[in-house]
C-alpha cells in the first residue's frame, strides 16, 4: 500500500496523520528539524526544569468545542488565562485596551457609558472603510492610544508602515469597556499539561504513522499516493518565480533567581526599545510555579526571514499580492498535493483553526477517495 506523504511535525501534521491513520491509511510524516511540534515544540530547561515554549508562546483559545474536545483526547488541558501587560511611555497597562487601560492611560475615572463617548470622540469619524491597519486603529481607538499601543510595536513586529498591512489584522485586538483583561474572549482557554510536545508526541502514537525527523522532503525519493505539505507555500516550487515575504524571530535568553518580570508576556511598543516583547515561560503553567526558584525569560525581536530562517508568520502585503496568487494557483493545480497549515497556505492561523482545517482536510480526502 503507498504511504500518505504528510510534510511537517506540527500541529497540522499530527492532526492529518492521526485522522489519516484511524481511518487505516499509513503515513510518513517527515520534519526536518530533530523534534516534532513545529513552532509549538517545548522542552524542559536543562538549568531551571522550567517548560519553555521553545519557538514563543503558545495559548490556546478556540469557541469550537470540537476542537477543544478533541484536543483533550490526547492531553490534559490546564486552565490558562493570557493576560499581558504593556509598557508604553515608562507605564505598565493592560491589554487588550480596556476599561482600566483607557482611565489609566487618559489619567480618569470613567464609566464604561462614558469611555465608549471619549473614544467616539477620539476615533476618526472620517474613516469610513478602513484600508489598512493604520486606518483600521485610528477608526477604532483614534490618535492617542494608536501612537502608544499599536503603531511601534507594528513596525517593529511586522517590519513595515502600518500603512502596508491589511486593516483584517487590527480584527484580533479588541476594545473592552469592561475591566476584562482576558486578552481572549473565547469561552475554551488552556495549555498542556506536560507541553505541546507531548500532545503532539500522543497525536502521531499510531501503528500506521511513522515519523523521520532530521529529514528534508525534497531529499525523499518515494512515491506517495498524496503529499499533504504544510511548509512554505513557495519553498515548494523552489521558489522559482520568487520568494513571498515571511517574519523570523530571535530570542535573546535570561535566566535569573526567583521572578524576572512577575507575569508571562510584557508587550514593548515604544520604537526606542529593539525587542517586541518580553515572555517569562514558569507563568505560563501557573500550576507548578512553586516547584522553581529560578526562571527563564526570552526577550522576542521580530525580523524578516531570509534564506536559512524558520518562517514564522506570512506577511500579506498588498504588493505581494500578484506573486501571491501565482504560487496559488499553481498550488491548486498541483497533482496529489494538498497545501496546509500557516505556511502552506500563507495566512495567519490560530491553533484551533490550524485544528478545524486539518480535521476537514482529512475528512475531504477521505470522503474523495470513496467516490
Amino acid at each position: 500500500m503507498q504511504r500518505i506523504g504528510i510534510v511537517g511535525a506540527g500541529l497540522t501534521g499530527a492532526v492529518l496523520a492521526r485522522e489519516l491513520a484511524e481511518r487505516g491509511s499509513a503515513c510518513l510524516v517527515v520534519d526536518e528539524r530533530d523534534h516534532c511540534g513545529g513552532n509549538c515544540h517545548t522542552r524542559r530547561d536543562p538549568d531551571t526544569g522550567v517548560m519553555v515554549h521553545v519557538y514563543g508562546p503558545h495559548i490556546f483559545h478556540t469557541k469550537d468545542t470540537a476542537v477543544w474536545d478533541y484536543v483533550r483526547r490526547f492531553c490534559d488541558m490546564m486552565p490558562y488565562v493570557n493576560r499581558v501587560k504593556a509598557v508604553s511611555g515608562g507605564q505598565v497597562y493592560g491589554l487588550p485596551i480596556n476599561l482600566h487601560t483607557i482611565n489609566q492611560f487618559f489619567r480618569t475615572a470613567l464609566s464604561p457609558a462614558q469611555a465608549r463617548h471619549l473614544l467616539a470622540q477620539k476615533s476618526r469619524a472620517d474613516i469610513a472603510t478602513p484600508r489598512n491597519f493604520e486606518e483600521q486603529a485610528l477608526k477604532f481607538v483614534g490618535e492617542e492610544l494608536y501612537r502608544a499601543f499599536f503603531e511601534g510595536y507594528t513596525r517593529k513586529q511586522w517590519g513595515v508602515d502600518p500603512t502596508e498591512l491589511p486593516a483584517s489584522i487590527l480584527q484580533r485586538l479588541p476594545v473592552r469597556f469592561t475591566y476584562d483583561d482576558n486578552y481572549y474572549n473565547h469561552p475554551f482557554q488552556g495549555i498542556p499539561k506536560d507541553g505541546y510536545t507531548a500532545l503532539i508526541e500522543a497525536l502521531l502514537d499510531h501503528d500506521h504513522i511513522e515519523v523521520a525527523l532530521g529529514t528534508r522532503f525534497e531529499d525523499l525519493g518515494e512515491p506517495f499516493a498524496h503529499v499533504f505539505y504544510s511548509g512554505p507555500l513557495d519553498r515548494y516550487f523552489g521558489y522559482d518565480s520568487g520568494r513571498l515575504t515571511y517574519r523570523t524571530l530571535d530570542f535573546e535568553t535570561i535566566r535569573a533567581e526567583g521572578d524576572f518580570q512577575g507575569t508571562a508576556v510584557i508587550n514593548y511598543p515604544d520604537r526606542d526599545v529593539p525587542y517586541t516583547r518580553s515572555i517569562e515561560h514558569k507563568f505560563f503553567a501557573p500550576w507548578e510555579l512553586e516547584a522553581h526558584d529560578k526562571t527563564v525569560v526570552y526577550r522576542e525581536y521580530s525580523r524578516a526571514c531570509g534564506e536559512g530562517d524558520i518562517p514564522y508568520y506570512p506577511v500579506r502585503l498588498v504588493a505581494a499580492q500578484a506573486l501571491l496568487e501565482h504560487y496559488e494557483a499553481r498550488a491548486r493545480a498541483e497533482p496529489r498535493v494538498t497545501f496546509v497549515g500557516r505556511l502552506g497556505t500563507y495566512q495567519y492561523l490560530d491553533m484551533d483553526r490550524a485544528i478545524a482545517q486539518a480535521l476537514e482536510n482529512a475528512k475531504r480526502f477521505c470522503r474523495t477517495r470513496l467516490l
